[in-house]
Parts: C-alpha cells; sequence; structure tokens
C-alpha cells in the first residue's frame, strides 16, 4: 500500500495542472507548514531558535522554480547570499544546501559553477558550510563533476548522495580520495529499475553498507558524514557499527527535515548525536512538498491529523 501511495504522491509532485492549483487551496498550504516554516527567510531563521537551544544545527533550503534566464539563476544565488549574511548576523550555527538546477545548471553550466564558487567563498568567509543536493539519476555526473570542481578549491563544501541508486557506492570510491563531506539520504525520486533499487529492504540494505564504508574510511582520512534520514532504527545499527570499530557517535551527524520526526530529533540530540535540522523555504513548495510525502508516506498521515483540531 506505501508503494502505491508512494507512487501516486510522485505524480502529484510533477503534475503541472496540480502544481499551479493546490498550492492556492488553504488546507494544503496549511499542512505543507508542517514541513516548512513559511516562504520568508524570516520564517526560515526564525524557525532554528528552539533549535539552537536544544543544540541542533540547522541547514538551509530555498524552494525556487527552475530559472527561465540567467537573470532568474543570478536572483537565486542573489537570495543564498542573503541568508548567509543573515544566519552571520543571526548567531544562528546553520549551513546552506543548494539545487545545482536552481543556479542555471540547465542552461550554462559553467556559470552554475562560478555561483556555486561564490556561495562556496562566502561560507567559507563565515565559517558555514555549502552543500550541493542531488535531484536524480539523470544529473549524477553533472552534480558530481560539479562538485569535485569546487572541492579542489573550497573543501567547506558537501554533497548529497542517494542510498536508493546502484551507482552510489561507486561514487563514493570515487569521491573518497577527495575526502569529502556526503550526506546520504535514501532518496526520493521516482527512477527506473535499472537505475535504483526499488524496494525498501534493498535500499536499506545498500545505506547501511555505504554508511558503514564512510565510517571505516572515517579512521583513516577526514571525512564528514551525515546521515540524512529520518529511519532512527537504521541510524542505531550503523551507530552500533560505528562503536564497534571504536568511532563515537558525535563523529557522524544526523540530518532530518524540519517537522519530520521532532521528537526522535530531540531524542538525538539528547543522547550524544550531532543533530543537523533541513529547513526548506520559499514560494514553490508544493513540489517539494509531495516529494517529502513521498520521501515517507508516513508522513501523508501525519500531515492529515495536523489539519484536525
Amino acid at each position: 500500500m506505501s508503494g502505491v501511495l508512494r507512487r501516486v504522491l510522485l505524480w502529484c509532485a510533477g503534475n503541472a495542472w496540480l502544481g499551479a492549483r493546490l498550492p492556492k487551496v488553504a488546507f494544503i498550504a496549511r499542512a505543507a507548514r508542517r514541513f516548512t516554516p513559511g516562504e520568508s527567510i524570516d520564517d526560515a531563521l526564525g524557525a532554528a531558535v528552539a533549535l539552537q537551544v536544544l543544540n541542533m544545527t540547522t541547514v538551509y533550503s530555498t524552494l525556487t522554480e527552475p530559472p527561465a534566464d540567467a537573470a532568474a539563476a543570478q536572483t537565486t544565488a542573489d537570495g543564498y547570499l542573503e541568508l548567509l549574511a543573515r544566519i552571520k548576523t543571526s548567531e544562528i550555527d546553520g549551513e546552506i544546501s543548494v539545487r545545482p538546477t536552481q543556479l542555471g545548471l540547465a542552461l550554462d553550466e559553467d556559470a552554475c559553477f562560478a555561483r556555486l564558487r561564490t556561495l562556496a567563498a562566502a561560507a567559507a568567509a563565515q565559517g558555514s558550510y555549502l552543500w550541493l543536493d542531488m535531484e536524480g539519476s539523470a544529473s549524477v555526473d553533472r552534480t558530481l563533476d560539479l562538485y569535485q570542481r569546487l572541492r579542489a578549491s573550497h573543501p567547506r563544501t558537501g554533497i548529497c548522495l542517494a542510498a536508493c541508486l546502484r551507482r552510489t557506492a561507486k561514487d563514493v570510491e570515487r569521491l573518497l580520495p577527495m575526502n569529502p563531506a556526503i550526506r546520504l539520504v535514501k532518496g526520493a525520486h521516482d527512477e527506473p529499475t535499472s537505475a535504483a533499487f526499488r524496494h525498501r529492504r534493498e535500499v536499506d540494505a545498500n545505506y547501511l553498507g555505504i554508511a558503514v564504508t564512510l565510517l571505516r574510511e572515517s579512521r583513516n582520512r577526514p571525512l564528514r558524514i551525515a546521515l540524512g534520514t529520518h529511519d532512527v532504527e537504521l541510524v542505531g545499527q550503523i551507530a552500533t557499527h560505528a562503536g564497534a570499530a571504536g568511532i563515537p557517535k558525535g563523529d557522524f551527524e544526523v540530518h532530518m527535515i524540519y517537522g519530520v520526526r521532532a521528537r526522535e530529533q530531540r531524542a538525538l540530540a539528547r543522547a550524544g548525536y550531532k543533530v543537523g535540522t533541513l529547513i526548506a523555504y520559499g514560494p514553490a513548495w508544493y513540489r517539494w512538498y509531495m516529494v517529502r510525502l513521498a520521501e515517507r508516506p508516513a508522513n501523508a498521515v501525519l500531515a492529515l491529523r495536523h489539519l484536525l483540531p
């Protein structure tokens, strides 16, 4: 049943007709506020206050439509620069996470790289960090190329990799000589069987294997490892492997999305894990919201409960 619901939600995410209409429906917008605090920088940074008190860091991503031209891509880049400046003045322990397509990857790869380089320099200048989000199997190679170019001169950069993709273990091997920062997620895009594992047990097994490989490698090289998952049981399994290898839980991070399993996030922070909350904000929240529901169909039930008195 969850597999059917996941496919339906992903179909809704990619449907332009629904995307133009559902965000205008009041109860849909209210439901989305469970997972995104609003559309402005003020909304995003406001959500961080309570998290900082709990010793939790934050990672921010703006939700914008794919740019139609270079001017739109630059506007998005400028928005991230403003966000970085506001993070600093607000004295928030925060980082940014950017989709390369937001910065014009589909329009001009070199121009996209130049914008990423500007953001990486700005993040490093204030002791922050730039993450590159991974979008789908069709863009993996171009995103990896961008990251390798960027990492060569800007070490305070990381990349997101999806365990659902069959190629990811080899991509990790490709990146290891660079001592990368990797946020490992399960992945929520609707991928063909040739490119991705389709069953949860397969994805979980691949996730565990890649995470253990990264932890073992971290004993010999300076890696930054972030487990981007809401699967607390899987985090526990990985922590057990880490402990057996003499790696304390403070040597890796757990990243979860704002509003998803908030109680578990707090519990992990109290237990000594480094917990980061991913806060997405902006006007183009519909597709992102539907993909989040598809990523963990139980979120759809939570969203419905959120609408009840």
